[in-house]
């Protein structure tokens, strides 16, 4: 999980600090001094972090908080704004040209995930009613044009490419390109290097000023730390990025990038890569970032999560098969798929107000058993499970790779939230559902 490291440590420190009830600035300072040991483990640039805790103490020191009623609760709230004020205040959203097409350019480092962030970000910007294309100007990477073909073929974006033409020509050609196919977003895959050299920010450079770019948007490697910085530092030198997109978030990362990227460059955050998947995008949102670090939960992003995975008339029509007790186990496996695409229980859990930065005991394949054991059914078995005999329930564990006791328990599991819905309904009324299962999801 992001930032779990970093969370867990800032979390304990304030704990300490904000635990003895009443604050003083001697209480304050030692606090802080565990908060900055916090944020330099984590790779946060050193200035970044300094600046950092000089701002909260001066604001922790202040007369309204150690005379207020509640100071542990002022303290984490001064943490959580200025953490926020760190990583850019609000939401930095895409420019857009008024000219079609809109160019966005990538660039960055060779392993930094640019080909693939190319295709995410394509595939974010479809469901936004955009009509993006892909060009491959990446002419060194072995495979690289290939690459980037087949992630455009899994998010259906067309991908222009002249194999190892000059990129700059490759980059011109597909505007016209993009022009006479009506595709309102243009975005250029760039070659990246295992290091900067003069030669890969000249080629940057020509393409810049061939293309003129509504956005050059610099991908960059979130588990490279400090390294990160510098990298961001470099190219926005020589090509004057208009933003950040940090990739891997959700891997072994410390957080000092995301922490020190935006104070050090002066450049927002823009997007924000969770995962392997192509669907693994979201825009980066400082406010919502920080209250995750703090522990404070992120149940806005999970909302945003929740009405992209759930079909609003899907949604309607299981709460009525609910009202009816009609509710089949094809209705919980489509629930259960719509949940898969929200990340996993893991992510979802850590998004609740006091969940992140916690050991959290949940399997992400937690849903995989009862997946399999729905699956090994009949569409006859899925809509009545009360035809369930035990020779059928003995060919379905067979099949699924399961137990009898597997499909038992989840036959019981089904059964129960089923009268637990029907209950709900009828004491609470539509309008106040609640879907509880009791003992859990099934396979929980």
């Amino acid at each position: 999980m992001a930032f779990e490291g970093l969370s867990e440590k800032l979390q304990g420190a304030l704990r300490k600090m904000t635990g003895r009830g009443k604050l003083n600035e001697q209480t304050v300072k030692e606090g802080m001094r565990e908060v900055r040991m916090a944020l330099l483990e984590a790779d946060v640039n050193y200035a970044v972090a300094k600046d950092f805790i000089r701002k909260v103490t001066d604001r922790c020191i202040g007369s309204d908080v150690m005379s207020s009623l509640s100071p542990a609760q002022q303290v984490i709230k001064i943490v959580n704004e200025e953490m926020t004020e760190l990583m850019g205040s609000t939401n930095a959203r895409l420019n857009w040209s008024s000219s079609v097409p809109t160019i966005f350019m990538l660039c960055g480092l060779q392993g930094a995930g640019k080909t693939t962030m190319c295709a995410k970000l394509a595939g974010y910007l479809t469901k936004q009613g955009k009509k993006p294309m892909l060009a491959a100007c990446d002419i060194y990477r072995p495979a690289a044009i290939k690459q980037l073909q087949v992630v455009g073929q899994q998010v259906n974006v067309p991908v222009f490419e002249k194999g190892t033409q000059d990129p700059v020509k490759t980059a011109k050609e597909a505007i016209e390109y993009a022009r006479y196919y009506q595709r309102d977003v243009l975005i250029i895959d760039t070659a990246g290097r295992l290091h900067i050299d003069e030669q890969l920010m000249d080629e940057l450079a020509r393409i810049k000023d061939a293309v003129h770019p509504t956005e050059i948007l610099l991908t960059v490697d979130a588990m490279t730390g400090q390294d990160a910085v510098t990298v961001a530092k470099t190219f926005d030198e020589k090509l004057d990025v208009t933003g950040v997109i940090l990739t891997k978030l959700d891997g072994d990362t410390r957080g000092g990038a995301a922490l020190s990227i935006k104070a050090v460059t002066g450049k927002p955050i823009k997007f924000s890569g969770i995962g392997e998947k192509l669907t693994d995008i979201e825009p980066f949102h400082p406010d919502r970032m920080a209250s995750r670090i703090l522990g404070m939960g992120d149940v806005l992003t999970l909302i945003d999560k929740a009405a992209e995975a759930f079909d609003e008339q899907d949604a309607e029509k299981f709460a009525r098969k609910g009202m009816s007790s009609k509710l089949t186990l094809e209705d919980f496996l489509e629930q259960m798929q719509s949940m898969k695409k929200m990340g996993g229980l893991r992510s979802m859990i850590g998004m609740l107000p006091g969940m992140s930065g916690k050991d959290i005991d949940v399997d992400d394949n937690a849903m995989k058993k009862p997946e399999a054991i729905i699956r090994s059914m009949t569409p006859k078995e899925r809509r009545d499970p009360s035809i369930l005999n035990a020779s059928r329930r003995k060919r379905i564990a067979a099949g699924s790779g399961t137990t009898v006791q597997d499909v038992n328990t989840l036959i019981r599991q089904f059964e129960q939230a089923q009268q637990m819905m029907k209950q709900m309904m009828g004491s609470k009324g539509k309008g106040r559902m609640r879907m509880r299962f009791p003992g859990g999801m099934p396979g929980m």
